[in-house]
Formats: C-alpha cells, structure tokens, sequence
C-alpha cells in the first residue's frame, strides 16, 4: 500500500482529534481526542519505518538497523498514553465525585 495513505488516514486522525479536543467540553471526550491524536503520530512512525524498511530491502538505504527503531518509540508512547490515561482518569473522577459534573469549563470557576 502506498505511503500516501498513512498519510492521508493520520492526517484525518490527528485532525478529527484537533478538532474535538478545541470543541468540547467533556473531559473524557478531551482525553479521548488526545488519545486520537497520539495514535494518528503511531501510525505514521511505523508506515514510514515500513516505507525504509522495504528501502532497505531494496538496497536504496544503507543502515544498520531494520526499521524497528520507530517501532520501539511507537510501544514507549503507548505505554506514556497509558500512564496519561491513568492519571487523567483520576483527575475527572475526583473532580465528578467534588463537582459532580466533567465540564472543563466549571474548572474555570474553581480557581476563586
């Protein structure tokens, strides 16, 4: 399948998650955006270490490793957007279990 398509599907991705991340409210539905966004960068790290991989094979590159450098980088982000998801999680619910509500925008009014 051609690079183009990564491409296109991760841009797609990471702008639906812009999107909802600058448009809603809900703190769930934020980290879900986020959670969006870090997996339409996933994607692109390892289409294009598919994309040197088949160049290597190909002969066109000369390097040491097999393309799973982007790979291993691709895992340590998941397991950082696991962690985020964790802590978040805890954060919304202390904040419904004092608020009772998950608006990002009650947030605001805390701070008085």
């Amino acid at each position: 399948m051609p690079i183009n398509y990564y491409i296109f599907t991760a841009l797609a991705l990471f702008s639906i998650g812009i999107i909802g991340v600058l448009t809603r409210r809900n703190a769930i539905i934020i980290f879900m955006c986020i959670e969006l966004m870090l997996n339409a960068v996933n994607l692109l790290l390892v289409a294009f270490s598919k994309m040197q991989l088949e160049d290597m094979n190909r002969g066109i590159l000369k390097i040491a490793n097999n393309g799973t450098d982007a790979q291993l980088f691709v895992f340590f982000i998941m397991v950082v957007a696991a962690a985020e998801v964790t802590v978040g999680l805890a954060i919304i619910v202390m904040m419904y279990r004092n608020t009772h509500s998950v608006d990002v925008n009650f947030l605001n009014r805390l701070k008085n």
